[in-house]
């Protein structure tokens, strides 16, 4: 069960840092920085994925 909330927590994060809204963050004046964050999550939680069913966590 804490594999799974592992694999869950880390598009939390970037989703909440994303959604404060900074003005200063340089992501957000490049054209492919929420194509970006969202690759990364989707990159995070894969290689977690597969890493906890690699070990037999889940």
């Amino acid at each position: 069960m804490s594999s799974w909330a592992a694999i869950l927590f880390a598009p939390t994060l970037v989703g909440t840092i994303y959604g404060m809204n900074f003005e200063t963050m340089p992501e957000l004046h490049w054209a492919a920085g929420y194509p970006f964050a969202i690759l990364l999550m989707a990159v995070v939680c894969t290689s977690l994925y597969v890493i906890f069913k690699k070990r037999d966590w889940l």
